[in-house]
């Protein structure tokens, strides 16, 4: 059960009768579900030493809904479905402009770079990202936008981090600049998907639309 945000990165929860202090895995402020009383899923951490036995990666919102909170979990499932697509090249963390973008991919002459973000805000059925303000996606919505000029596919992906949605949009209330960034480089040509999961209470599984593959298509 969930007990409360110490800061960014800590919490305390209610685990098997004991008080114990876990690493929030997610930056955002997650203001709509770590909330008191809340069912939580924790895994056990692999560093030995650590300050924090375990990191929270799942809730249960009011309305029995889970959430996956893992930030590090839609790169993790986005490489997997990519190394099943034949590319030529596959490299994380590539070093493009002033930022290091998600993924580089190549077939043939053929060359993408996507960037990759977790939503876990949801509202009347629709994904809302972000949910505090991101100078960071705001550079990388700039640096895909030139990448299309530079001859590159262009790919913002949005892996939605809870069951039943099907669709992100931007989140213009908590931060106006990224939604005119991503305005602007959705009409220069860069590409936004939106990626369906599936959760359980200790997975995120990519569920991806046929119709995403012709995405990839040379």
């Amino acid at each position: 059960m969930f007990g409360e945000r110490l800061n960014r990165f800590t919490a305390r929860v209610e685990a098997e009768g004991r008080t114990e202090l876990v690493h929030v895995k997610n930056t955002g402020r997650l203001g709509e579900l770590l909330r008191h009383g809340a069912q939580v899923w924790l895994s056990r951490a692999d560093s030995p030493g650590r300050r924090t036995a375990y990191d929270l990666v799942t809730v249960r919102r009011e309305d029995g809904l889970l959430f996956n909170v893992d930030s590090q979990a839609p790169n993790r499932i986005v490489q997997d479905w990519l190394q099943t697509l034949a590319f030529d090249e596959l490299h994380p963390e590539y070093r493009y402009g002033a930022s290091r973008m998600d993924f580089f991919m190549r077939r043939g002459e053929t060359c993408w770079l996507m960037e990759v973000k977790g939503c876990t805000l949801l509202r009347d059925g629709i994904g809302l990202f972000p949910d505090a303000p991101t100078e960071r996606g705001v550079r990388h919505l700039r640096e895909l936008t030139a990448a299309v000029r530079d001859g590159y596919r262009a790919i913002l992906a949005f892996v939605i981090q809870m069951d039943g949605v099907a669709e992100v949009r931007a989140n213009r209330a908590a931060d106006p600049a990224f939604a005119n960034a991503l305005a602007e480089a959705a009409d220069r040509g860069v590409r936004i998907l939106s990626l369906p999961c599936h959760v359980t209470p200790d997975s995120l599984t990519l569920q991806p639309q046929e119709a995403l593959y012709d995405t990839f298509a040379n």
